[in-house]
């Protein structure tokens, strides 16, 4: 069984320890810290979680993360981790033990002073990935059953984005560009075809979906076929739709700093003709 030297005891359930195989990880368990020293040997077993944080930067953010948190929720953030690992089946970045902790954390203080911050993509995040979305919903009614707190909605949206950013291994930052990102292009497509868009509608979910896809294939530069003299029958059919599309892709390629292929605007035009007949 392989065995850890300790280096420093966060509290009672968490140790940060070495090996000849790693240089630093993380060992939790109850009470794992209990009456223990730093020198003293420990064995991988004794701990019920393991992980290893590579980022010196992510380290110390964890280490100073610990002392602010109770055993019950950090047990419940660790479930938490836990559950949206089953559920993903996949590798998750390790960068999500620090970000859901420090996420979580900071809501659950703000609710607690009684500031509540609203989510104003949730309803895009829902669209855009409902499988991680899905998760986030049962990691909020797992944090919601097993602590004194009651996380709003718009919640689920942040976790979402959260689990995303693990699974994908993107960062952060850069998902809620592209989330603002969809946030404008609706924005204009309101006030272009003077209508108020539904955002529990199933034409709303499908317009979001396919905008984030568009934006995924224009990073990738994945080509996309134009279908044959559908260009020119759609601009001379529906040239607001046409037109409109063509505003999309620009403002795409200004926030993007990336070409788009001709053939998004067939498609764009498309939904934005099936989007219009449905509200006449």
């Amino acid at each position: 069984m392989e065995a850890f030297e300790v280096t420093k005891i966060l509290n009672n359930n968490v140790l940060i320890a070495s090996s000849s195989k790693y240089d630093e990880v993380i060992l939790i368990g109850r009470g794992i810290g209990f009456n223990r020293k730093k020198g003293s040997l420990i064995s991988k077993g004794e701990a019920e979680k393991f992980f290893v944080l590579k980022s010196e930067i992510e380290k110390e953010q964890y280490k100073k993360l610990l002392p602010d948190i109770d055993e019950n929720t950090l047990a419940v953030i660790i479930s938490a981790i836990d559950l949206i690992r089953s559920r993903t089946q996949s590798f998750l970045d390790e960068h999500i033990h620090v970000a859901l902790t420090d996420h979580i954390l900071f809501a659950i203080n703000r609710l607690m002073k009684g500031l509540a911050i609203k989510n104003p993509f949730n309803a895009e995040t829902k669209a855009m990935y409902p499988f991680e979305y899905t998760i986030a919903h049962e990691v909020v009614e797992l944090i919601n059953d097993r602590t004194s707190i009651e996380l709003p909605e718009g919640e689920i949206g942040f976790i979402a984005l959260h689990i995303h950013s693990a699974v994908s291994n993107k960062n952060l930052s850069e998902i809620n560009q592209f989330s603002q990102l969809i946030v404008k292009l609706i924005e204009m497509i309101e006030n272009q075809l003077d209508i108020k868009l539904d955002k529990d509608e199933v034409n709303y979910m499908r317009l979001v979906r396919h905008l984030r896809y568009t934006i995924d294939r224009v990073l990738s530069g994945e080509k996309v076929n134009e279908p044959e003299k559908m260009s020119s029958f759609l601009k001379q059919e529906y040239p607001l739709c046409y037109n409109l599309a063509w505003k999309l892709i620009k403002i795409m390629q200004q926030s993007l700093k990336k070409p788009v292929f001709d053939a998004e605007a067939v498609y764009l035009t498309m939904h934005l003709q099936r989007i219009q007949n449905k509200i006449k």
